[in-house]
């Protein structure tokens, strides 16, 4: 798998090792949002990690000639990195995956394309519509549009080549081990340090939000029985706007709920994502675990309040970060 210390990736690996016999091989670039503490202390035995860039296709077809299935997580992920430099985008989430997808295809190897609800754009917030499979692509982000056209690619190797592919695009993961600069583990990690969180606008952007295990869970059922050439949406029924999320955060970890300052919008900021993911559910038979968000995001509190040593390297640089672009 590519992308394996990154955060829904190491989740995935973590995943894998409590649930199944698999052995698992996790190609990685380490860049910044990549982290070695993720797979600390996994079975020497049943993970091996092997630093490398997905766009190498040299270390790409080594590796895939030797592996059965292929799960591609690695990608350039942060919608405000990508609006100050589109460049790693375009080299991760379209060269990468082509790169990928050739040696798949030379090879014979099963491969699953991991994306995000991102490519079909945005919905308005009071629209009783969610994203279906059947949705329109329609990215408004150098991000979003990159993991859609690595989208088309797999697609279009599918129907050009015969590769043996399946795509999944999910909603926003939450959990252990994402990296300090999204969302709910920065107001989370803020907390902690004694700084007061930050919420964009006034806050009234929904996100479809599910665990990281539910993701992963998910993921594993389409190797397993996804039919191939087809796309599954990965969703967990849990809208809820950043003020909301927020909040709660506050509250679940004993402030005052409105104890946050509000920042300037980002540019192109979406409106509502909302997951469909009927089709998952009734060919496939997944349910999430976390159906109750208020349960997930103790769970995740929890793991940040235990795991400072993982975290805590990452703040200070994201925070400066943050100040230098008035966030």
């Amino acid at each position: 798998m590519t992308g394996g210390a990154g955060f829904i990736g190491s989740n995935f690996v973590h995943y894998l090792v409590d649930n199944t016999d698999d052995v698992v091989t996790v190609l990685d670039k380490f860049t910044y949002a990549g982290n070695e503490a993720s797979l600390a202390g996994l079975p020497e035995d049943r993970v091996t990690v092997v630093r490398g860039d997905i766009c190498d296709a040299e270390v790409v077809d080594r590796l895939i000639a030797d592996t059965d299935v292929v799960v591609h997580y690695a990608a350039e992920s942060h919608n405000d990195n990508s609006l100050h430099d589109p460049r790693p985008f375009l080299d991760t989430n379209i060269v990468g995956t082509y790169t990928l997808l050739e040696a798949v295809r030379r090879h014979g190897k099963r491969y699953h394309h991991i994306s995000t609800d991102e490519v079909y754009g945005d919905l308005e917030l009071d629209d009783p519509e969610r994203f279906t499979e059947r949705t329109p692509y329609n990215p408004s982000s150098p991000y979003s549009s990159t993991k859609a056209g690595s989208d088309l690619l797999v697609r279009a190797w599918v129907r050009s080549f015969g590769v043996q592919a399946t795509i999944s695009n999910c909603s926003n993961n939450y959990g252990p081990r994402q990296h300090v600069e999204k969302f709910i583990p920065r107001q989370i990690t803020n907390i902690l340090v004694g700084d007061r969180p930050k919420l964009y606008g006034e806050g009234l952007n929904v996100r479809d939000w599910i665990h990281a295990d539910d993701h992963s869970s998910a993921v594993l059922r389409i190797v397993e029985a996804g039919r191939i050439g087809e796309t599954y949406l990965i969703g967990a029924d849990g809208e809820k706007n950043n003020k909301e999320v927020l909040e709660l955060i506050l509250t679940t970890m004993g402030q005052p709920a409105d104890a946050y300052d509000h920042v300037v919008d980002r540019p192109g900021h979406d409106l509502r994502y909302a997951i469909d993911s009927a089709k998952l559910r009734d060919e496939l038979g997944w349910l999430p675990a976390f159906q109750d968000f208020e349960r997930g995001l103790a769970a995740t509190v929890d793991w940040y309040r235990e795991n400072e040593a993982w975290w805590q390297p990452q703040k200070a640089a994201t925070e400066a970060k943050y100040r230098e672009q008035g966030q």
